[in-house]
C-alpha cells in the first residue's frame, strides 16, 4: 500500500506563516540565528528526513529559530509537535510562540499531564482532524491515543532528558517526520 510507505515531506519554507513570522518577531534575529534558520529550512525543503541538533546557551534564541521550522510545517499543510521535558517548559514555549503563531494564523494547543480530561478529548479530536497545526507538550504527547492527521516535524527540547524509546515514540507520530 502507498499509505504504508513513509515518504518524507519536502516542506514549503517560504510560505505565508514563515514570511510573516519574520515581521512579527519582537526582535531582529542575529546573524547566527539567521544562519541556523536558513540551514534548517534548506534541509526541511528537501524530500528527505532532516535531523538537526540546535545547540546554544540559555537565551541564545533556540526557541525563536525553532518557530520558523514549526511555521514551515504549518505552511506545508502538515502538523508539528514540540515535546519539552517539563510542564513549565512546555507552557513557556506555548506562551512565547503561541502569541506569535496567533499573529501569523497558525493553530496550536498544549497537552500535558495536567490537561483536563475534557480539554484533552477536544485537543485529540482537533489534532486527528488536522485542525491543530502545532502541538506543544510534555511526554503526554507520546501517549498512544495522541494521533496526528499529518505530522511532518518533531522537535524534542532537551533531548538528553528523554530516553531513546520516548524519542522513537514521538517520531512514530508522523510518517518520516523531520
Amino acid at each position: 500500500h502507498l499509505s504504508d510507505q513513509h515518504i518524507p515531506v519536502a516542506h514549503t519554507t517560504d510560505g505565508p506563516a514563515v514570511l510573516k513570522l519574520f515581521e512579527v518577531m519582537p526582535f531582529a534575529l542575529t546573524q547566527d540565528q539567521m544562519q541556523a534558520v536558513s540551514e534548517i529550512l534548506a534541509n526541511m525543503a528537501k524530500p528527505a528526513c532532516a535531523n538537526h541538533l540546535l545547540l546554544g546557551d540559555v537565551g541564545t534564541g533556540k526557541t525563536a529559530v525553532t518557530a520558523f521550522a514549526l511555521a514551515a510545517a504549518a505552511d506545508s499543510g502538515n502538523q508539528a509537535v514540540m515535546m519539552a521535558p517539563t510542564e513549565v517548559l512546555a507552557r513557556q514555549y506555548s506562551q512565547s510562540l503561541g502569541s506569535l503563531f496567533d499573529q501569523v494564523g497558525i493553530s496550536w494547543a498544549i497537552l500535558t499531564g495536567a490537561t483536563s480530561a475534557s480539554e484533552r478529548a477536544d485537543i485529540l479530536q482537533l489534532l486527528a482532524a488536522g485542525e491543530i497545526q502545532v502541538l506543544f507538550g510534555t511526554h503526554a504527547v507520546i501517549e498512544p491515543d495522541v494521533v496526528f492527521c499529518a505530522c511532518s516535524l518533531c522537535v524534542i527540547d532537551e533531548q538528553q532528558r528523554f530516553g531513546v524509546e520516548q524519542r522513537a515514540r514521538l517520531l512514530e507520530k508522523g510518517s518520516a517526520p523531520d
